[in-house]
């Protein structure tokens, strides 16, 4: 057996031991959370922080627009900026569970490591996708491993955790797709002055806009936003904006309203019948029973 399967195979232990039954399970490493999972889950519509996650077990679709990224052991998955995203468990079983892990960082985290290595901004660099799927070199492996066992140790983790955090970002941003990562955190590139666009998007998803206001956020021309926003996202900017308002529009539905049209006003439509249609072509169903077998699915979890 290589040492790669054999650390995949430690790994896999570790998160089965800290987490025990499904679900996401935060841990005492500030930004970790374990996951676990041992059936085919409903697909979840969420925005995604900026994060790094890999599979030691079962396999997972995550859709950003209309790409789809399937993932499983031997790979890691990034997102560079927020991003709304529908995952799906794919393959996972009673007797052979899917176990991962996600590290959420900030660009600031990806910016100190990027100041080591004394990387100076380019500002002319095309903007690369925000989300991108790559293999699990050995070294990055390691790092997580050794992450994730100081969980055994609690007391060593508010020294050595930030440390094995910034060797996993360092291994990241060294891989064939480390650009993506890198270009989000440096000043000047492209890809930060539309991350900027996409935190005002998050900021005021409910409020209309004009493209010309993005695109002074941007500090480029229309054209170029359009560009270079749908390169990093997958979506322009009024298809990133329908996602989210869906998003937490089903949130609310299920926690908070049952009022299609009050949900409807408060994530920022202003026609019902324009955000039923909508609402269906994302999610299959309509509001009202989209809500009626989510609540129904929740209740019969013991």
């Amino acid at each position: 057996m290589s040492k790669k399967i054999d650390n995949q195979h430690e790994l896999g232990k570790l998160i089965e031991r800290y987490t025990g039954q499904d679900g996401v399970h935060p841990t005492s490493i500030p930004s970790l959370f374990l996951i676990r999972e041992s059936i085919i889950t409903e697909p979840i519509s969420r925005v995604n922080e900026p994060s790094f996650c890999i599979i030691i077990q079962g396999e997972k679709e995550v859709w950003l627009g209309e790409e789809c990224f399937r993932y499983g052991p031997g790979h890691y998955i990034v997102a560079a900026v927020d991003l709304p995203v529908t995952g799906q468990v794919i393959k996972a079983s009673f007797d052979s569970p899917y176990l991962a892990l996600k590290l959420e960082f900030t660009p600031s985290e990806v910016l100190e490591v990027l100041h080591d290595k004394d990387i100076q901004p380019v500002q002319r660099k095309n903007a690369k996708r925000a989300m991108f799927i790559s293999e699990v070199e050995p070294s990055l492996l390691d790092a997580v491993i050794r992450l994730v066992s100081l969980l055994d140790v609690p007391k060593h983790i508010s020294i050595l955790a930030p440390l094995f955090k910034k060797e996993i970002l360092y291994w990241v941003l060294q891989g064939p797709r480390g650009e993506a990562l890198e270009q989000i955190a440096l000043e000047g590139s492209n890809a930060l002055r539309i991350r900027n666009v996409i935190d005002h998007i998050i900021q005021n998803y409910e409020t209309s806009f004009r493209v010309e206001d993005l695109a002074e956020i941007a500090n480029m021309s229309g054209a170029s936003l359009h560009r270079h926003f749908k390169e990093i996202t997958a979506m322009s900017p009024i298809q990133f904006q329908k996602q989210l308002r869906l998003q937490e529009a089903r949130r609310l539905l299920v926690a908070e309203s049952s009022d299609v049209a009050d949900v409807a006003f408060r994530v920022g439509y202003e026609s019902q019948s324009q955000f039923s249609r909508e609402y269906s072509r994302m999610f299959g169903l309509s509001p009202k029973a989209d809500m009626s077998r989510m609540r129904e699915s929740y209740s019969s979890i013991p």
